[in-house]
This record gives C-alpha cells, structure tokens and sequence, in this order.
C-alpha cells in the first residue's frame, strides 16, 4: 500500500508531542508539511520532527496539490470551519476530539463526508488493551456488564490555556469527559438513554473544572464518571460485571513507551488481592490511529468510527450540559 500523503494543521502540542511523531513511526503515513498561522513555528516544527515542507498559514497548506490528509488539532471551535476548508480542498480529515462543541455544528460536516473520509481521532479505541477488554466482556469473562466507573483528570488554571477558556470549547466535559462517554458506548456496545449531571465551574474562566454523571444505559447498565481540569492528575477504568471485574491501569493516555496492564478479578479476596494481571505490549496508539485512517483513504477497510458516530458522542455531551442547566435527568 502507498502511504498516505498528511498535511498537519497546525503547531498544536498533541500534534507534535504524541500524534505526528506516531504516525511518522508508520510506514503508511507520510508526513509532507506543518503549517502555522506563524511560518517560523511551522519551521520549528518541521526542523524538529524532520517534515519536509512548512507553511504560514493554513490555506497554503490545504493549497498543497501533494497533500491528500488532513490532522487537524486545533482549537475546538475552529475543528468545524477548517475541517470544512480541508473538505473542500478535496483533503480527507482526522479531527481532534471533540469533532465540534456541539452536535448541531458537527451536523454541518455531514454533506462534505459524503466527498471526503472525515473521522475523529479517538485513539483509546485503537489500542489492544481497550480492544481485549471488550472482548473479554463480549466473552462472559465477568459474567453481564452491569457498571462502568470512569475518573479522568489534571491540574491546569493556565489563563491562556485553552481548555480554560469557556468560549473557543474549553472546559472538563469536551476536553476529557468525551473520553468517558465513548468507554460507556464501547464497552456496553450500546447507547445510553439518558443522563444527569453535577458541574462545578471555575468563577473566573467559565469552564466546567470539575464534572460527574450518572448515565442509564437500560436494562440495568450504568455508567457513572468524574472528570476534573484542576484535580490531581488521574486516570482509571473499572468495569463490573457479575462474576468480575476489569480494571484499565492506564486507559487513555497509555504510553508509547512502556507495557500497560489490565487486572481481572473474581472478587475472591478483598483489595484485589484476586485479580490476575495481563501485560500488553508497548505499542503507540496514535500510530495505529493513522495506520487505520490510512488504509481508510487507501479503500483497504472501512473506516470504523465515521462522522456519525463523532455526533453521536456530541449528542450525549449536549444533553450532559442541559441537564447541567436543568438539574434533571435529559434524555439523549
């Protein structure tokens, strides 16, 4: 398979610290230029990673006859307008995580997917240990799923940092609480019916710094999560079934660098003193997130999460916010 020609839309630091340098470990992806609206941090960035070409601004990018895919990680209120600009360059986009702040925006990408592969870039799902445990549920090793358990959070008050600021997207919910939402959806390999919420928000930036839901999945099944921008940094994933439990250790920023562990337990002995480890080894899931969008471009399989899907998430993340409002639970 020829690899897939990618243009980066921006300097952005998932870009340059995580995501472009797994794709480059990819010989489907060929990483041809980095832009910037400042040419001197799209030169930096190509001298640094070693991409070919850098460019000043991003319509010379998307100009770019040679470039046939998009990474766009920008800001998240400028994911819809320049996912659309790449779409109507005839470019194929992955777009950072959230696709859009709201569903109703992400709706206006739907007549140019049906031109070009558009897909967010949720890279937990590419990774062996998410793709295990849901077989391991799928396979009755802890007997029916009944509950998942979600905590997700650091510590950032960074005035110019982003995610603090309420009105370009910022905030705990869109940033990392998605990340909540599609375990839910991948794990129950269902959708959640409705959902109420508890936000606490920061009185000077407006964001939701810290977050908590309750999410009915029917027939039993919950979902509860925290999420927190001004907490101790955390991570963690349990899933309880039956007859057992499945802890992720790491479950969404795994490193690249080093093995990561899942625990099964029968509840046998109290502490977790029963639970049997299993150690997976090292990959980079943002490697394995361009492969896939790759061989997508390339027709060598479908894409897997589509833009329908990436509105799907954004549906349940809007009724996470009017319950926020109403205080109530809101129906998806």
């Amino acid at each position: 398979m020829q690899p897939v020609r990618w243009g980066i839309l921006s300097t952005a630091k998932i870009g340059r610290t995580k995501v472009v340098p797994g794709m480059m470990k990819s010989s489907l992806c060929d990483i041809v230029a980095v832009s910037s609206r400042n040419e001197a941090s799209a030169r930096e960035m190509a001298g640094e990673l070693g991409i070919r070409k850098a460019y000043g601004s991003y319509e010379a990018l998307l100009a770019d006859p040679d470039i046939e895919a998009i990474y766009n990680p920008l800001p998240n209120h400028l994911h819809v307008p320049m996912t659309l600009a790449a779409a109507a360059a005839g470019k194929h986009v992955l777009c950072e995580k959230p696709i859009a702040i709201t569903s109703a925006e992400a709706e206006k990408l739907k007549e140019a997917s049906s031109q070009v592969l558009i897909g967010e870039a949720f890279m937990v799902r590419h990774h062996p240990q998410w793709q295990h445990v849901r077989n391991l549920i799928r396979g009755d090793e802890i007997g029916e799923l009944r509950a998942l358990q979600v905590a997700f959070s650091y510590f950032n008050v960074d005035p110019l940092n982003i995610r603090n600021k309420a009105d370009i997207g910022g905030g705990g919910l869109l940033d990392i609480g998605c990340y909540a939402v599609v375990a839910g959806r991948y794990f129950f390999d269902a959708e959640p019916l409705r959902v109420i919420a508890l936000v606490d928000r920061d009185p000077a930036f407006g964001t939701d710094r810290m977050a908590s839901a309750l999410m009915d999945f029917g027939a039993g099944r919950q979902l509860t999560f925290t999420v927190s921008t001004q907490t101790v940094p955390f991570q963690r994933l349990q899933a309880l079934g039956t007859r057992g439990r499945i802890e992720i250790e790491i479950p969404f920023n795994a490193p690249a660098d080093k093995p990561v562990r899942i625990f099964v337990d029968d509840g046998t002995v109290h502490g977790g003193g029963s639970a049997r480890a299993t150690e997976f080894r090292m990959v980079d899931q943002y490697q394995l997130q361009g492969e896939a969008f790759s061989r997508a471009v390339r027709g060598a399989e479908p894409l897997a999460y589509g833009l329908d899907d990436a509105i799907q998430n954004l549906r349940i993340l809007d009724a996470l916010r009017r319950s926020e409002a109403s205080a109530a639970w809101e129906a998806i």
